[in-house]
């Protein structure tokens, strides 16, 4: 949602995000004040199965940009399931597509070890194996096609 540079700014913020997940999955989308603090801490705890919950814009922190491991942490903490399907941004050393993988792996969190980012998933693949790859532009995942081909 967008890059704020100097912190929170209401015009980044995932609540839009929110009120539509909500009404897409019809069913309310809980929606944190922030990303890692008080409010994310406490709603990740009450959370019953079955209910969603959504937190603020990662750039809100400023450990994201820094791929701070005391962000990534924090954020594994609230998880029990991780999946990074943001291939527009893997790329980037960021505290929630870089750190927190490797750190999820630790934790032995499912679907950490489906998130590749480079090395032996595309030299060396066990095979068989399955590739997830999504995103509006099929132009951008071609190598990457190609190499798994």
């Amino acid at each position: 949602m967008g890059k704020p540079k100097n912190g929170p700014d209401p015009a980044f913020s995932l609540q839009v995000v929110a009120e539509r997940l909500s009404e897409l999955l019809g069913q309310p989308v809980k929606m944190a004040k922030d990303v890692v603090g008080e409010s994310a801490q406490a709603l990740a705890a009450s959370l019953k199965d079955g209910e969603v919950m959504l937190l603020e814009n990662t750039r809100f922190e400023k450990g994201e940009t820094k791929n701070d491991p005391e962000l990534s942490k924090k954020l594994a903490s609230m998880a029990d399931i991780f999946v990074n399907d943001a291939f527009g941004t893997a790329h980037r050393a960021h505290a929630s597509t870089a750190a927190l993988p490797i750190i999820c792996r630790r934790l032995r969190l499912s679907g950490a070890e489906g998130s590749f980012h480079h090395g032996k998933a595309l030299a060396d693949p066990e095979r068989p194996f399955v590739a997830i790859l999504g995103g509006a532009k099929v132009s951008d995942k071609l190598n990457v096609i190609n190499n798994l081909l």
